[in-house]
């Protein structure tokens, strides 16, 4: 028997069948038969067959500026959200390998030494005796034999968790790409709104000089002084509102990076037109694919319907092996003597008779979770499609606003132009030129605004694409997964 017994062993895993779980169909997209249409996405250039793939872009790549790459590559780092994420797949590849070992039988080595004493009352001469055993022998753990499947399933659903983790890690790292970035061009557009109302404040301390040299030859009265001095205050006020706006958006972006921040690269404001690469406007057919998150709902389905296959395997038998083998002796020297040889096996079958309901209540269990799964699954496509069909209607419709934008501010300043020559020539009230200036403010306020409203788009456009998965661009990476 115990030539026999690493034959044995070795064979065990091959008693396995096939497992009882149904067959994975994936779930028809639910999803419209064409992109949306309509005013907001007539710039938009929707190629249904293009071979633009954003997701093969790097970040690198996408975002021009190298301090913000420099944040980035920070973040990654840094970041204590995408470290647990690290952390959390980490934790399911090792529970994955717990689950694997089962599909192998355990085997030990114990060696062992027993020294006893029997009483002469209960000894077969009727005289105490005192004895020492040694033994060496190989165990084979209680094996399962996964005739139907209960093992492998239950190694399956732990691989598509591990799989479903690492896609949860990728979404994160995107989704943190992406807030940073965005934290950094709300820093920017922040610091222009800082210096466009110190501009405004010297501005308005300017004509509130000028008022009250008028006021004081008489040439202008007490409520122009008030109105002039209002308007200082009111750009006092905001000044200092931006002041503490832009602390708070560098706090924001310092817990992002996870690490301090050098302050060289973040004290100048810049504009923000230039701060990304064009988005191509071909997109690839499958681009819902590159979305980690819905590769990780499916891989969440893909499990769930492999512990179908385990619920379904409660029903059946269960059959376990445990087995020993090796030699024993009185003394250790006879340990390897012929004759020592010593082996135990023990089969076992355990076949369910009555459990009140409990195998079939955790197979409509395990049915429910895979029809949660499935409503999830779709779920995040219809989401997906939903993020990406709003981010082509920013694309389609800021450019528009943008230049719009910019004639509004032109008009402001020519009218502000005009309402100060007037106001000085004695033609027109201070109300007048208080109006053209509040709205030529409002107006550049606006004009910011609008640009972090227009970069924001694309770089959340990029993000919903599934691009920031990786650093350089798949050409740049010899086409190697990402």
């Amino acid at each position: 028997m115990n030539k026999f017994l690493p034959l044995i062993v070795l064979s065990l895993p091959l008693l396995s069948a096939c497992t009882l779980a149904p067959d994975y169909e994936r779930p028809n997209a639910p999803l419209p038969a064409r992109w949306p249409s309509g005013a907001a996405y007539s710039e938009v250039n929707i190629s249904v067959k293009g071979d633009v793939d954003l997701a093969a872009l790097g970040w690198r790549d996408f975002f021009l500026s190298d301090a913000m790459q420099k944040l980035i590559a920070q973040a990654l780092e840094n970041n204590r959200d995408l470290r647990e994420a690290v952390l959390n797949v980490e934790e399911a590849r090792a529970l994955y390998r717990v689950q694997r070992a089962d599909l192998l039988p355990g085997i030990s080595g114990d060696g062992t030494m027993a020294r006893e004493r029997v009483p002469g009352d209960l000894s077969g001469t009727g005289q105490a005796s005192t004895g020492t055993s040694y033994s060496v022998q190989a165990n084979v753990a209680a094996y399962e034999l996964d005739l139907f499947g209960r093992v492998r399933s239950l190694n399956e659903q732990a691989l598509r968790e591990y799989f479903s983790t690492d896609e949860a890690r990728r979404a994160a790292q995107i989704a943190l790409i992406a807030e940073v970035a965005n934290a950094w061009l709300t820093l920017r557009a922040d610091q222009r709104l800082l210096q466009l109302t110190e501009e405004t404040l010297a501005a308005q301390e300017r004509s509130y000089d000028l008022v009250k040299m008028t006021y004081e030859r008489g040439m202008s009265s007490k409520l122009d002084l008030a109105q002039a001095q209002t308007a200082v205050e009111t750009a006092r006020v905001n000044r200092f509102a931006f002041i503490r706006q832009v602390a708070q958006d560098r706090n924001a972006l310092t817990l992002l990076v996870g690490a301090p921040v050098d302050d060289a690269t973040l004290d100048d404001a810049q504009d923000i037109d230039r701060f990304v690469a064009d988005v191509p406007t071909g997109l690839p057919s499958d681009l819902l694919a590159n979305r980690p998150d819905i590769r990780q709902a499916e891989h969440s389905l893909r499990g769930a319907n492999a512990n179908i296959g385990a619920a379904r395997a409660a029903f059946f038998p269960r059959i376990t092996l445990t087995a020993a083998g090796g030699t024993a002796s009185s003394s250790l020297s006879g340990l390897f003597e012929p004759g020592s040889g010593a082996w135990s096996f023990m089969p076992q079958i355990s076949i369910p008779i009555f459990e009140g309901g409990r195998n079939i209540a955790n197979l409509e269990v395990a049915e429910v979770q895979k029809d949660i799964n499935i409503a999830r699954y779709e779920k995040s496509i219809q989401t997906a499609f939903r993020e990406v069909v709003d981010a082509l209607a920013g694309q389609g419709t800021y450019g528009g606003q943008l230049d719009a934008q910019r004639a509004l501010v032109t008009a402001t300043a020519e009218s502000y132009a005009l309402a100060e020559r007037r106001y000085r020539s004695g033609i027109d009230s201070y109300l007048t030129l208080l109006d053209a200036q509040r709205s030529l403010y409002a107006a550049e306020q606006e004009l910011i605004r609008t640009q972090l409203a227009q970069v924001s788009n694309t770089v959340t456009l990029y993000k919903v694409l599934g691009g920031g998965g990786f650093e350089q661009s798949a050409a740049e990476n010899g086409g190697g997964e990402r």
